[in-house]
């Protein structure tokens, strides 16, 4: 048996990175999945191809700040795959290491409306219909920017708010069988951390500053979301899952 069997998927931001790591593991493991990103035609080109292959995948273009954005997505997964089991906030944006001077309130806005308006306004719309089936999954994707400082202001303040979310609405629903969990990836090879890599020194730096000495991979974090979208996961709810190579163990 597979581990998603006949579990039904939200997954955001998946026209590369985690999110598409986390679809495609998915989808592997017996889940229909829904995966949606702001980049349409990206994630059409490689959902197509999985779709090819005999996946359950299916795509939608969505902007995660927008409530009606939102509501087309979970229409569209009901009509196709009749309910919603497991929502995973996977998108999000990184701006920089900006200092709070040079942060412009533009600036700030924008990060708080991707990394944490949008996953609030996911699980708002998401979970009378986890109810209805009886219960389900939430998977925030902060980052160890969610647990420590340094990152800059506003996508630290952001990654910290949803890691605090995450406990309000661990708490709220567990009565309704609802588990709400976060994961906290550090340095891993995504399209958002490219600009940090390629930096002069930056691949360097990152592997200097973890234990384990490397850069992580995105489906190393998959593997974590799959952990807390199956039902071995049954007893877990409001826990901070760190996949950071030993970072912020120091």
């Amino acid at each position: 048996m597979k581990r998603l069997q006949n579990k039904v998927a939200i997954i955001t931001g998946a026209a590369g990175g985690m999110g598409e790591a986390e679809a495609r593991l998915f989808a592997n493991q017996g889940a229909h999945v829904m995966a949606t990103d702001i980049q349409g035609d990206k994630l059409a080109l490689w959902v197509e191809d999985a779709k090819k292959s005999g996946l359950s995948i299916e795509h939608c273009a969505h902007d995660v700040t927008s409530q009606n954005d939102w509501q087309k997505v979970i229409d569209k997964t009901l009509d196709v795959f009749g309910r919603i089991d497991i929502l995973i906030n996977n998108a999000g944006i990184f701006p920089g290491f900006t200092t709070t001077e040079s942060t412009t309130i533009s600036l700030w806005d924008k990060v708080i409306a991707i990394n944490l308006t949008g996953p609030f306004l996911g699980c708002q719309l998401c979970i009378p219909h986890m109810k209805k089936s009886g219960g389900g999954s939430i998977i925030n994707i902060s980052s160890i920017a969610g647990l420590v400082g340094g990152n800059g202001p506003a996508y630290t303040a952001s990654k910290g708010g949803l890691r605090l979310l995450t406990k309000d609405l661990a708490v709220e629903l567990a009565s309704s069988k609802i588990r709400v969990n976060s994961i906290h990836p550090g340095g891993v090879l995504t399209p958002m951390t490219e600009s940090i890599v390629n930096m002069e020194g930056g691949a360097e730096l990152m592997k200097d500053m973890c234990p384990l000495g490397r850069i992580g991979n995105a489906m190393e974090v998959a593997y974590g979301a799959l952990y807390l979208a199956s039902d071995e996961a049954t007893y877990t709810t409001g826990a901070e899952l760190v996949i950071d190579g030993g970072l912020v163990a120091r």
